[in-house]
């Protein structure tokens, strides 16, 4: 895989920078091809959206999913968002395994990158348990949505909606086949079906979990005291980011209807502000209170090494508490009786200032070139960044440039601002320390 001698000089962050891209490119040629599409001729940039927006799990279009592309050009969008999911260095080494070859060092190296795990030991059991656990969830999701989409489109259709909705939420994505209703109705034909909610809702959040929180769940069972400290923030960080959303949006923004329906309808927001795209109502109709919140949870996303996009929930939950730790006059953040390292804090506050600044700016300039409210244009951004897939309805009206910008927000949200850096920029070692001289702070 590695023996031509450019290749192997790459980093490994390069080398999952250059998948990514080849995957992107890859969809957007085979998306132009005249037997892809239904309807008008696609331009080269709609495909490349199109594939953009697949890759990187995100959800955002340009051009409806059921009605713009034909059976073929929808086998290549859930493709696409199948090898996004996964991650492309992912399935790339999982053939590898598969057909016999021998695995190098470098190769594992590369692949414990491309999964955000921490050691490079046992990481192809890991790699093999992704590929089944993946399978098995979206077999699963795909037997509890049979029932309610054979009853509407048959068993033929139904089937394929099916597989392709149960292939999106697992993997975050957010594309549905609403078939052009509006540009906002996504499942909100199912809003009050229960079946339906609790599926997608479950696999959004188990693939926004992280294949090495799942694999260390299952490896010690209920035995939470045993898990790892990633394992217990990330499930702590899970609940807290569903439930407290949720009942909000249960108290102020889903206000009519049946009791049930309102529960069901604030718990879907909730989750799916974690990267996945589907709503169960319009988001138009939201209050200004309710788009920012959907607009933090997008950017937080979900946890490192699942489908999930965002700065981590890792990321936020290590600012909180270095924060808390700074309030309380303490020497060093800690959690679950465990220190986080210094160099874990620089990462993470370099990690939320990237975020931050590049989804205000590219928002400011998307508001300034299009005309639109500033808080539309920062809810299309932190949709993109987070690769999330939620909008209030502006995405095919944006002009070129507006579309280039969510081009790179989405892969930049996807491949990972670490790993965009880390490939841009030759490492080289600090070669002396400068004088320490504090300043004033607050």
């Amino acid at each position: 895989m590695f023996r031509n001698k450019y290749l192997y000089r790459l980093s490994t962050f390069r080398i999952i920078l250059l998948s990514f891209a080849g995957a992107i490119l890859t969809g957007a040629f085979l998306l132009c091809l005249p037997f892809a599409r239904r309807g008008a001729p696609v331009s080269f940039l709609d495909a490349l959206f199109t594939a953009t927006s697949a890759v990187c799990v995100t959800g955002l279009v340009v051009r409806d999913t059921y009605l713009g592309w034909s059976i073929f050009g929808r086998v290549v969008i859930i493709s696409l968002i199948q090898i996004g999911g996964m991650g492309v260095v992912t399935i790339a080494i999982l053939l590898a395994i598969v057909s016999g070859k021998k695995i190098s060092l470098r190769q594992r190296t590369l692949l414990k990158d491309a999964i955000s795990e921490d050691r490079v030991g046992g990481i192809l059991r890991l790699t093999s348990f992704i590929l089944r656990f993946t399978l098995f969830c979206e077999l699963v999701g795909t037997l509890l949505m049979l029932p309610v989409f054979s009853a509407t489109y048959g068993i033929r259709r139904g089937l394929g909606y099916a597989v392709f909705h149960s292939i999106s939420a697992f993997c975050n994505a957010g594309f549905d086949l609403s078939g052009g209703r509006s540009p906002y109705s996504s499942l909100t034909w199912y809003a009050s079906n229960p079946l339906m909610n609790l599926t997608i809702m479950g696999l959004i959040v188990i693939g926004g979990l992280g294949f090495g929180v799942i694999a260390d769940i299952g490896h010690r069972k209920l035995k939470m005291h045993r898990y790892r400290l990633q394992t217990k923030v990330v499930l702590f960080q899970t609940a807290v980011l569903i439930l407290l959303p949720a009942l909000y949006f249960f108290l102020f923004e889903c206000t009519t209807g049946p009791v049930g329906t309102r529960l069901l309808e604030a718990f879907f927001q909730s989750v799916t502000t974690r990267t996945a795209g589907f709503n169960t109502i319009d988001l138009t109709k939201l209050s200004d209170s309710g788009i920012m919140l959907m607009i933090v949870l997008m950017l937080i996303g979900g946890a490192p090494g699942s489908t999930a996009g965002g700065m981590k929930t890792t990321t936020f939950f290590v600012l909180l508490v270095s924060t808390f730790a700074v309030f309380g006059s303490k020497r060093s953040a800690s959690v679950f009786h465990r220190r986080i390292s210094a160099e874990t804090i620089r990462k993470a506050a370099a990690l939320f200032m990237t975020y931050i600044t590049l989804f205000l700016l590219a928002a400011m300039i998307i508001s300034r070139i299009e005309g639109l409210p500033l808080l539309t244009c920062m809810f299309e951004t932190a949709s993109a960044i987070g690769t999330v897939g939620l909008t209030l309805g502006i995405t095919p009206q944006l002009g070129a440039v507006s579309h280039l910008i969510l081009i790179f927000l989405m892969f930049f949200g996807r491949v990972g601002c670490l790993t965009l850096i880390f490939a841009a920029i030759r490492g080289h070692q600090e070669t002396g320390l400068y004088p320490e001289e504090d300043l004033a702070i607050g």
